[in-house]
């Protein structure tokens, strides 16, 4: 199985959400997925909510990572696999899903992340926690794979 992992360090301020965005939009451009596909913006609005999450209840640095694992479909030859967000942090609080009433402007995000990824969770790490969720990837019979993932020779990394 191919795997690309790539990751961003994100500072606790509410403006790197924006940047988050553009980095995981230019990320998934470079792994195949163009941004006018339903599944980059779902991974994006993915991105959006729990990096504003993380910025905005912990106070805390955190790390944003993605990572694409391409196999392929026996049954047709197209790509298909899993793509996997993750945001690290320090901060030891769980995550508290929350369900907004009426006009509130928070408390969606976890709906939101529990509505769109196929799976999503968190777990303890050292003094604080890994939220991550996953989207399963299934593309259209007429695209290739290498169109889809460029060749990463079993894996690749990047840290930014």
């Amino acid at each position: 199985m191919q795997v690309l992992q790539v990751q961003l360090e994100i500072r606790p301020d509410p403006a790197e959400v924006g940047r988050a965005r553009r980095w995981a939009r230019s990320r998934l451009a470079g792994s195949g997925i163009g941004a006018d596909e339903p599944l980059a913006e779902t991974l994006i609005l993915l991105v959006s909510e729990l990096v504003t999450n993380a910025v905005v209840h912990t106070g805390c640095p955190a790390v944003l990572r993605l990572q694409l694992q391409g196999v392929r479909d026996d049954s047709s030859g197209a790509p298909s696999g899993t793509v996997r967000l993750e945001v690290a942090d320090s901060s030891g609080c769980p995550p508290a899903p929350r369900h907004a009433q009426g006009d509130e402007t928070n408390g969606r995000g976890l709906e939101l992340v529990d509505g769109l990824a196929d799976r999503w969770g968190w777990t303890p790490e050292g003094r604080g926690k890994r939220i991550w969720c996953e989207v399963d990837r299934c593309t259209s019979p007429g695209v290739t794979r290498a169109a889809a993932y460029p060749a990463y020779d079993g894996f690749a990394y990047e840290a930014v």
